[in-house]
């Protein structure tokens, strides 16, 4: 595909920080790229830093920009909702890009309104897809200028579930030997948010847990993905209750959960990215068994490789998951000290039926 200013892709994301414009764009005043390069921008609702989920997306566009010669501009539009509308709006009416990404649930409405008032351009959304059947006035033209991705993360989940119930049934991790029961902290009850928990169970009960053992709370408020305050305190009491770990998935307000980790002397599992890797505090970094990875950035980047080779299926939703690699856990050597080989191979084990598909994981979606 060549790009120009008739020629345009948009990608989104959901996180929280302030309203920034970062990274290398290439372009002047006009507009155009005095690079010659094709032009990434990625709108958040919300900002980097949040060492998971956003974090992923902006190292796969980073790679892209690297690998692939593409020009990448991050536009940051912070935690306040009611500055997302007009956000997404400056960021797609602006000529200083020819693609926009963004992703999650969160922006799939403005990207529906705003993708058929730009046909000349295109639009990435991962993490969820837009409304591709024109109602509500949305996507009157079918966005068929929009590719969507959406990622198995139930499969992420049960592998979660089924780890967890296996450490505390052979009472593995030291210190909370004598705890049966553990966490999963979500941003917001949602659909997407409600996958994860509902492979989470799965998961647990498919290793011989029980459901009343899975403690589940919610951050909510104004702010259910960025408020790490408000995730530290729901963590704080989760172990408080007994659980031996806590799995926030709930994006920035998840750097709570490993703050009371510490306190608490417990557990917890990262998510989305690797965050034993992405965290700076060293006692936080230890309580983090394993990170289940959502990885957002390989979606991208993959979505980059299609799109210059003009293979990229506009107008549809990709769906991928542990067949694809795109979920999955990290297995270095810190989850491999503390995690012992048996339960190392039990969870391979469960991996691959799920990989096969002779395991079929419940879903919330």
């Amino acid at each position: 595909m060549r790009y120009g200013r008739s020629a345009a892709v948009v990608v989104t994301v959901t996180g929280m920080l302030a309203l920034t414009a970062c990274g290398g764009s290439g372009a002047d005043d006009s507009g155009a790229s005095s690079s010659g390069k094709p032009r990434i921008k990625l709108v958040l609702n919300g900002g980097l830093g949040d060492k998971s989920f956003f974090d992923s997306a902006y190292a796969g566009l980073k790679k892209a920009e690297k690998d692939l010669g593409y020009d990448l501009k991050v536009v940051e539009l912070g935690s306040d909702r009611t500055k997302w509308e007009p956000g997404f709006e400056d960021a797609a009416s602006a000529d200083d890009y020819d693609i926009l990404a963004a992703g999650t649930f969160d922006v799939t409405d403005y990207i529906g309104k705003l993708a058929p008032e730009f046909p000349d351009k295109k639009f990435w959304v991962f993490d969820a897809p837009v409304d591709y059947s024109g109602k509500n006035g949305a996507c009157s033209n079918k966005c068929e200028n929009v590719y969507s991705v959406t990622f198995k993360q139930n499969e992420g989940g049960y592998l979660a579930g089924f780890l967890a119930e296996k450490l505390v049934a052979a009472k593995a991790l030291k210190g909370a030997e004598s705890l049966k029961k553990v966490g999963v902290m979500g941003g917001v009850k949602i659909p997407l948010i409600e996958d994860f928990v509902v492979g989470f169970t799965s998961g647990f009960q498919a290793a011989g847990g029980k459901k009343s053992d899975v403690l589940v709370q919610y951050v909510g408020g104004d702010k259910p993905f960025g408020d790490p305050a408000k995730g530290k305190e729901i963590s704080t009491a989760m172990y408080g209750q007994g659980a031996a770990l806590v799995w926030p998935v709930a994006g920035l307000s998840g750097l709570g959960t490993f703050e009371s980790a510490v306190s608490a002397e417990r557990y917890a599992f990262g998510v989305d990215s690797d965050q034993y890797q992405t965290l700076t505090d060293q006692a936080q970094k230890n309580t983090v068994v394993t990170s289940i990875l959502k990885n957002v950035g390989n979606a991208l980047y993959k979505a980059a490789q299609d799109d210059q080779k003009d293979t990229l299926k506009y107008g549809t939703v990709s769906t991928v998951g542990l067949a694809e690699d795109a979920v999955g856990y990290v297995n270095d050597d810190h989850f491999k000290e503390l995690v012992p080989e048996k339960i190392r191979t039990e969870l391979q084990e469960a991996a691959d039926k799920v990989r096969s598909g002779s395991v079929t994981v419940p879903s919330a979606l």
